[in-house]
């Protein structure tokens, strides 16, 4: 798969690309993305209730906040996210920021998979489709 195969999501701030899903290459046991978040941007708040989420920090200055606490993340960083943790990703830098991210195991049904905890756009929270699920279906 290549990035610009996967159409961008950005409902819930940044650019969320699920690239190797269920659907997209048939994974039964998580499935990887690219995110990439411009300067002042961010990636809404959320929870995964059943995987767990590893991140890889490629470019840029994020700070990602963990049940309402701020830590930064640097290039060539890794973070472990476990299930049901409240999660948001800032870029606080100056220049694009890209992270890779995979979550596994796969929820029993895609619309399972996040809970949003803040909204990005005019639609509530509760009516928006998840960025990270709707590549796993």
């Amino acid at each position: 798969m290549d990035l610009c195969e996967i159409e961008p999501n950005i409902r819930r701030g940044g650019d969320v690309r699920a690239m190797l899903t269920p659907s997209t290459v048939g994974s039964t046991s998580g499935f990887m993305g690219v995110a990439i978040v411009q300067p002042g941007d961010r990636i809404a708040e959320h929870y995964h209730p059943y995987s767990e989420e590893f991140v890889y920090v490629v470019c840029g200055q994020l700070e990602v906040d963990l049940d309402g606490v701020s830590h930064p993340l640097q290039p060539e960083q890794g973070l472990m996210i476990p299930t049901h943790v409240r999660h948001r990703f800032r870029n606080v830098g100056n220049v694009e920021a890209r992270i890779v991210f995979h979550l596994g195991p796969l929820a029993p049904r895609p619309p399972l998979g996040h809970v949003d905890t803040e909204g990005c756009d005019s639609a509530p929270a509760a009516e928006q489709e998840s960025p990270l699920a709707a590549g796993a279906s």
